[in-house]
């Protein structure tokens, strides 16, 4: 055998070991990876983001009992943004070339630990510190996550494993936030962390159990993440993602006492209608994972301008109309939202394929950032201007972000699993 032919065998060994280790449906895993993986890593996904939006459908009770406005109990959202996006680029440089099921197991152990510390917070400053971790926890989790799914499934199934893994964002909506609001109304919101701290030792469990290895494919250098903010569609990207996520979280984290404002809803009627947001939220993620796979522009124009639309209409339709159309315009936000996560993370895909892992990372940052900066400005509004302040800031935000989406650089027109 010639030296050539001997490289070229070499070669297609190894890109056969670089394979995931799935059937060639990707249904059953041989060696670890395919759905089953895919549902864990989801799982994840679904436990971080409850954990983070815990505190928005029990901002009252936790501000009545530790005796603090709502602006001040919003911290808690606030808060955890901040640190998720420091955490999210700075784990991605430290965790260097260690295996990511390992690094997932850790961060999820400290997730859960931080959620029973929130269980037990006697007061504002306790429940913050807790929320520090739940951040650290958040923010490498995410930056980890979000680029799994090439590595799971075979490449014609990375579409709808990125979608279902970002399910986990919508279903947390579905059954996290508001089955933390149910908790909280049957049993107290120190309860609702409990639980979620006992979730996060299932997921753990399922995470070690389901993901194979997964070595790092190379080390993630400074340099190479602040490259790829010199690509004008990764810029153009991460605007529109800080935009439109901060216009959200500046109107959501408040959307209880402007529903109650507005709407005249009552305790039991807010989990219902957070549910109808959540359920809304889950079909849009993959409605718009499904666009986005063909055109990251187009769907993000669409979520635009329905989401924009939607936040602003909430106060007249709830005066107009109570609690019934108030929830209406809900549903159509929720679903608008729900193609967030999944079209952004597809836009920074297919504007670097060859940095994945780099792109997660400043997804996360900017992604959480925002939420920080959004929740942080909508408090703001809400003890200064009201409920209606915070709906027209985050309606100018998600505006913005529209505009964003028309006049700046795209990625190519590719699918989500080129590269």
């Amino acid at each position: 055998m010639s030296k050539s032919e001997s490289a070229a065998g070499a070669l297609e060994d190894a890109a056969r070991e670089r394979q995931p280790s799935v059937d060639d449906g990707g249904l059953t895993p041989l060696r670890g990876g395919g759905w089953p993986a895919v549902g864990a890593v989801a799982a994840g996904t679904f436990t971080v983001v409850t954990s983070e939006m815990l505190p928005v459908g029990l901002l009252t009770p936790i501000g009545r009992e530790l005796g603090v406005t709502d602006g001040t109990a919003g911290l808690t959202v606030t808060v955890t943004g901040v640190v998720a996006a420091l955490a999210a680029p700075v784990l991605t440089l430290l965790i260097g070339r260690r295996d990511r099921r390992t690094v997932l197991a850790a961060l999820m152990a400290v997730l859960g630990a931080a959620n029973l510390l929130a269980a037990h917070a006697p007061n504002i400053v306790v429940l913050l510190a807790s929320r520090v971790l739940v951040g650290v926890g958040m923010g490498g989790v995410w930056a980890i996550a979000s680029g799994l799914a090439v590595r799971l499934v075979p490449e014609r199934r990375v579409a709808a494993a990125t979608s279902l893994i970002f399910s986990g964002v919508a279903a947390a909506s579905v059954l996290g936030v508001p089955a933390g609001a149910l908790v909280g109304e049957l049993a107290g919101w120190r309860a609702a962390f409990v639980v979620m701290g006992g979730g996060c030792a299932a997921v753990l469990v399922a995470l070690v159990a389901l993901l194979p290895p997964l070595p790092a494919p190379g080390a993630v250098r400074l340099g190479g993440v602040l490259g790829l903010l010199r690509r004008p569609p990764v810029r153009t990207g991460l605007v529109l993602l800080a935009l439109l996520v901060a216009g959200h979280f500046a109107a959501y984290t408040y959307v209880r006492p402007v529903l109650e404002t507005v709407a005249g809803a009552r305790p039991g009627q807010i989990s219902t209608v957070l549910l109808v947001f959540g359920v809304a939220g889950l079909a849009g993620n993959f409605l718009a994972g499904a666009g986005a796979a063909r055109s990251p522009r187009s769907a993000l124009l669409v979520i635009c301008a329905v989401l924009a639309g939607a936040v602003l209409l909430v106060p007249p339709t709830g005066y107009a109309a109570g609690v019934f159309g108030a929830a209406a315009l809900v549903a159509v936000w929720g679903l608008a939202y729900g193609g967030v996560s999944v079209s952004a993370q597809t836009w920074l895909m297919a504007a670097a394929p060859d940095a994945r892992e780099a792109a997660s990372a400043l997804f996360v940052a900017v992604f959480n950032g925002a939420i920080a900066a959004g929740a942080l400005a909508g408090g703001l509004a809400a003890d200064g201007w009201g409920t209606g302040g915070v709906i027209w800031l985050g309606g100018a935000l998600v505006a913005g972000a529209l505009l964003t989406a028309v006049l700046g650089s795209g990625p190519a027109r590719r699918t989500a699993t080129a590269g």
